[in-house]
């Protein structure tokens, strides 16, 4: 694997709220660790719960030995969610702060990908496919059919998510399985990039030359471009023969 990531501030925030990590060496049990958190909350609850859940999940991730990967990410996402509402709770500072979180990791060529909330994964080989469901009200809305997926790019009460880290007790993330070809690419990003940028262009970009730190970067322009309404962050990794 090769990967890069990068966050950008954007033009609207006063703080940024995303926060990732990537690693393409093994870290614990897992021979790669991508991931992306959108902190949500006040004005440091929500930089708080993003960092915090992501620096957490790769130090439990770092002391974890040989599992099926989905039961390592399950059982560590569960710790993490635990402490970061019981900081929640026990700080008047933090009070209702969250984070989405969207994992990956490539084992043999197939990526094992879990998500809360609604950063997204992206896959793509020649052609883009969302992967990940948005946990969020809007999303619900298209699922029933009472907005259609053009509409919803737009509408009011997009940013209203239904499930989150750090928002319960517990915490119910869904789980995904994608066989990579050779020198495919993964995607992981904050709605920052998601609602800025369609996903025709982002598999434009993607189809583009470069590296995966030049494709990141472009894809931060992009949203920037179109009004970066919102913190953006990015992390892209290729499969390089089935690695």
């Amino acid at each position: 694997m090769k990967s890069f990531g990068m966050t950008d501030i954007g033009r609207k925030r006063k703080v940024n709220q995303d926060y990732l990590f990537f690693s393409d060496e093994p870290v614990g049990c897992f021979p790669n660790l991508y991931i992306v958190a959108d902190g949500m909350g006040g004005h440091k609850a929500g930089d708080k719960a993003s960092s915090y859940a992501v620096n957490r999940f790769v130090e439990l991730a770092r002391k974890e030995t040989k599992e099926l990967p989905f039961l390592v990410m399950e059982r560590l996402l569960n710790e993490v969610n635990e402490e970061v509402y019981t900081l929640s709770c026990k700080e008047e500072q933090y009070s209702g702060m969250g984070t989405t979180f969207v994992a990956a990791t490539v084992v043999d060529g197939t990526a094992y990908i879990m998500n809360i909330g609604d950063s997204r994964l992206y896959y793509f080989d020649e052609k883009i496919h969302q992967v990940t469901m948005d946990h969020s009200l809007v999303e619900e809305l298209v699922r029933a059919g009472e907005l259609d997926r053009a509409e919803s790019r737009n509408h009011p009460q997009k940013n209203i998510i239904t499930k989150a880290v750090g928002v319960a007790e517990d915490v119910q993330p869904d789980f995904f399985i994608v066989d990579m070809k050779d020198n495919s690419r993964i995607l992981l990003c904050s709605d920052g990039l998601s609602n800025m940028v369609d996903d025709e262009k982002l598999e434009e970009i993607l189809s583009g030359e470069g590296t995966e730190e030049e494709l990141a970067e472009k894809c931060i322009e992009e949203a920037l471009f179109y009004g970066g309404l919102d913190n953006i962050a990015v992390v892209i990794a290729q499969n390089r023969n089935g690695r």
